[in-house]
């Protein structure tokens, strides 16, 4: 990463008594700023995270990564959802003041995106225009079902999922007619020999900086569409 796109490290405050870090990484001009959470298995540092943080940066999206405060603490006990809410509009509220007016996103990978769409069923997050799913978990792996996106029928902002046809925990028969029920709002991107880590094989013909360019190509020109934030 150049030095004009070094993270710049913040601490954000979730409520009395709890605060974790967070990144902020962004191209001098930016046109939108991405509020990106971690999954449920790894922090803001993991790889994936970095790398997409950069290549977003590249093609003019900021990126506000944060820590749930679980992983903050060294703990793998997955905090309760409230508390997870908690830390999503706190990240929300810092990546809107960040934007300075630019197109604000939120989302994430796997449990990050689900948490942020939890949250803005629960109550709109002021000034997001559009949420993006870094491989939505649409179910745990080996027990199909779509119980975990009943709530996004409460989401009023566009829904963007980017999903691998390898991922087992987003099986696409069962996540198609999800998307479709939500009509024109929600748009699926499926990503060709992926996994929920968009990992491919080598005999797929694709490597996994292809998809990851990908995924960033994607963000970025859907996030171009969306407009700036709301007065």
């Amino acid at each position: 990463m150049s030095p004009s796109l070094a993270a710049s490290e913040r601490r954000l405050q979730v409520s009395k008594g709890v605060d974790v870090s967070a990144l902020l990484v962004s191209p001098a001009r930016p046109d939108a700023l991405y509020v990106l959470a971690h999954g449920a298995g790894a922090g803001m540092r993991h790889a994936f995270m970095e790398t997409m943080a950069a290549r977003l940066a590249a093609r003019g999206v900021a990126t506000l990564r944060y820590q749930f405060p679980y992983v903050e603490n060294g703990s793998r006990r997955i905090d309760p959802e409230p508390l997870l809410l908690d830390t999503v509009r706190a990240a929300v509220a810092m990546g809107r003041e960040a934007a300075g007016g630019v197109t604000l996103i939120a989302g994430g990978k796997s449990m990050g995106g689900r948490m942020t769409s939890r949250a803005a069923a629960a109550s709109p997050l002021e000034d997001v225009a559009g949420l993006a799913f870094l491989g939505f978990p649409l179910h745990p792996a080996g027990q199909p079902g779509i119980s975990r996106a009943e709530h996004l029928a409460k989401v009023s902002v566009p829904l963007l999922f980017l999903q691998g046809t390898r991922d087992t925990l987003a099986e696409l028969p069962l996540l198609r007619p999800v998307v479709d029920k939500l009509g024109a709002r929600a748009t699926l991107h499926i990503v060709e020999h992926a996994d929920h880590m968009f990992h491919v094989l080598k005999k797929s013909g694709r490597t996994d900086e292809q998809v990851l360019d990908e995924l960033a190509d994607t963000v970025a020109a859907w996030s171009g569409k969306l407009g700036g934030a709301s007065a």
